[in-house]
């Protein structure tokens, strides 16, 4: 079995709700609306996350804790491959939208301080993102924490 794959049965095995075979709640961009980016394109998405980071995770009556926050990764999909600890959410990103949508899709993996000793699964969040060819700019369809 190759390595990637334990990976993949270990985070569904231990991580994602019961039952296995639910999807979850993904708005797939049209891919022909995506705008085409790479790691030059970096300095602009982490601008973007200023906006977009308190728009995902601020809601809610845990939105403070989500007030502070860190990227720990910030890639395309496809600068993932053979990254053990970020390739499994590209295997996510086509398992849910197809190839050609996460192809054109970055990584966004947060590390938020205030959940530190209160919540294990809530001390890191990971975003899917990409942008629009349209006046959207960068954009999440997909949070996983």
């Amino acid at each position: 079995m190759k390595k990637i794959s334990i990976v993949m049965f270990l985070l569904m095995l231990f991580v994602l709700p019961y039952p296995i075979s639910a999807q979850p709640n993904v708005e797939c961009p049209n891919v022909k609306q995506l705008e085409k980016t790479s790691l030059k394109d970096k300095d602009e998405l982490v601008d973007a996350l200023e906006e977009i980071v308190p728009d995902t995770y601020g809601a809610g009556d845990y939105g403070n804790f989500y007030s502070e926050w860190e990227v720990i990764t910030a890639q395309p999909f496809l600068e993932t491959v053979g990254q053990e600890k970020e390739e499994v959410y590209y295997e996510m990103a086509k398992n849910f939208c197809g190839e050609a949508v996460a192809d054109q899709s970055w990584l966004v993996r947060l590390y938020f301080p205030r959940w530190e000793g209160k919540s294990a699964s809530a001390l890191e969040g990971q975003i899917f993102l990409a942008k629009s060819d349209e006046t959207d700019g960068w954009f999440v369809w997909f949070r996983y924490h």
